[in-house]
């Protein structure tokens, strides 16, 4: 008997016109629909007469219930994996499962759709090449701090889901974490109360301390930019003598050339003006003299 597949199926994330013929064909066809909370998903299939039986699969059995439909997938089903909206396994239990049935030798294809992540982006108006998706941030307060620290320094656009009655506290967090920067604030995607508000997170802070949060966010914000990255670098490296800030490359077996290039761009200086340093620091050696 031929073995089964695992279909991770996209849903829509709040206009049910935003599915695609593929998944509706798929969930017809498959023996077996799991889904993160069937009391929802009836409602997705109920508006498209779709009969297949369901099975939940939540994050409080993802390992067990994994294993099981593994089982099921080995005695030939063919099984779709849907989330209550967007694409299953980002940020969400579905990875668990797919994990499990690539271990297994069961062969997983997805069927792209709706995602929060990516939708908010697209509109945006904040640079798309490179991107850090967080999720939710971690709730447990030490876990938390680390995440935003993390976050200080990231160059690229950072993408954070976020409830209505944590939204608050989370944008003073951001603030304080990584100074004010642009934000494009995303709720009710896709949805008829869709918005997109495009301003600071000073500005976010201030606007939702008027406005009661409302529905479910997504906050596209700002990475670090170029140049507030490099000031840092060479405040860091301002302290450092220039023989020090040589033998940290030396020491690598970088050749003193290429060393010399590196120090220059550290410092935001050139490499004529680094020679020039190294040779007054030698021969204040020479002669006695300290820097």
């Amino acid at each position: 008997m031929m073995q089964g597949k695992l279909y991770v199926c996209a849903t829509p994330i709040g206009n049910l016109e935003d599915i695609t013929l593929r998944v509706l064909r798929t969930l017809k066809e498959v023996d077996l629909i799991a889904a993160e909370d069937t009391r929802n998903s009836i409602k997705l299939l109920n508006h498209f007469q779709i009969k297949t039986p369901m099975t939940s699969y939540h994050e409080y059995n993802k390992i067990e219930k994994a294993h099981h439909l593994v089982e099921k997938m080995r005695a030939g089903q063919n099984i779709a994996l849907i989330t209550d909206a967007g694409t299953p396994g980002i940020s969400d239990p579905g990875e668990e499962l797919v994990r499990i049935c690539q271990e297994a030798g069961i062969e997983v294809t997805s069927l792209p759709g709706a995602s929060a992540c990516v939708t908010a982006l697209s509109m945006s108006g904040l640079p798309t090449r490179r991107f850090a998706f967080e999720a939710f941030l971690p709730k447990e307060k030490k876990e938390r701090a680390l995440s935003l620290s993390a976050l200080e320094g990231e160059a690229r656009t950072i993408v954070l889901y976020e409830a209505p009655h944590h939204l608050r506290r989370t944008l003073e967090e951001l603030l304080a974490a990584l100074g004010d920067r642009r934000v494009s604030v995303c709720r009710e995607l896709t949805k008829k109360y869709e918005t997109v508000l495009p301003m600071t997170l000073s500005g976010a802070c201030a606007y939702y301390q008027e406005h009661e949060p409302r529905g479910e966010f997504v906050l596209v914000i700002e990475g670090k930019s170029r140049e507030e990255i490099q000031k840092e670098q060479r405040e860091s490296w301002a302290g450092v003598a220039v023989e020090a800030h040589m033998e940290h490359y030396e020491s690598q077996g970088i050749p003193r050339k290429e060393a010399m290039k590196q120090v220059a761009k550290d410092r935001g200086i050139t490499k004529r003006e680094v020679y020039g340093m190294l040779l007054e620091s030698a021969g204040m050696a020479q002669s006695g003299q300290h820097p």
